[in-house]
This record gives structure tokens, sequence and C-alpha cells, in this order.
């Protein structure tokens, strides 16, 4: 009887030891803690992600639109149909440059070195704005031959 008392005493330390263990590895971030200086420029980043994210949808109809519109009109000038291939080229290359900016999008924490990850989230703006500006201008294109 009292060896399973002490089984039982050893087997709670263990799961308080383990409980406690888990709370310290939440507490950890993988990138930037709310305390961060850099956590306004990383919001600053992500809120251009977010906003340019949402049109990636709109990107996808479009170029739906333009492959039905060449694959419904088979007497369409050749001239008219390589200009459509083209825009539907360009929305892909729109789609492939926000995939790969989110794919490589890896800010470092502040903690290995304030400095790089500012100067690191300083040039994500940039890369992610022209990002944008490529989104924005392939889909106005992409409107308005559509429209034509």
């Amino acid at each position: 009887m009292k060896n399973l008392k002490i089984i039982f005493v050893i087997g709670l330390f263990a799961l308080t030891a383990c409980s406690k263990t888990g709370e310290q590895d939440n507490s950890e971030p993988d990138t930037l803690s709310e305390e961060s200086p850099n956590q306004a420029l990383y919001d600053q980043v992500m809120d251009v992600h977010d906003e340019v994210m949402p049109r990636m949808d709109e990107l996808m109809k479009l170029k739906r639109q333009l492959q039905e519109k060449i694959a419904n009109t088979p007497d369409m000038v050749v001239e008219k149909k390589q200009q459509m291939e083209k825009m539907i080229s360009n929305l892909d290359s729109a789609s492939t440059a926000m995939m790969n900016w989110m794919h490589a999008f890896n800010p470092l924490p502040d903690s290995v070195d304030q400095e790089k990850a500012r100067e690191y989230l300083e040039s994500e703006m940039e890369r992610i704005r022209k990002v944008k500006s490529l989104i924005s201008e392939t889909i106005d294109k992409a409107k308005e031959e559509t429209r034509n």
C-alpha cells in the first residue's frame, strides 16, 4: 500500500512537470512577440498581405473567364487570342509572385538580431508592395479585356 502511494505521488509530480514544460514551450513565440519593437512593422507587412490575398480569387476568376472566352470563340482573330493568352500568362505570373512571397516570408525573431529583423521586414514590405501593385495592375488589365 505504501508503494502504491509513492508511485501515485511520483506520477502526480511527473504530470505536473510535463504540464509546466508544455506551458513554457507555448510562451516562446516562433516569430515576433507582442512586445517586439518590430511588431508594428510586421503588422504593416501583414496588413498589405491581408489586403492583397482576397484578390487572388478575383485573379483566378478572371483567368477562367479569359480561358472560356478563348474556348468559346473558335473564330477569334489570332492577334486577339494571343493577347488574351498573354493576359492569362500575366495573371499566372501575378499569382506566382504572391505564392513565392508567402513561401519565402520568414521573419527573424528580434531575439536573434533586432536590427537584422527590422531590415528584413523593411525589405519584405517593399517586396509585398510590388506584389500588390503587380496584382492590381494585372487584374485591372484583365477586367478591361473581359469587357471587350
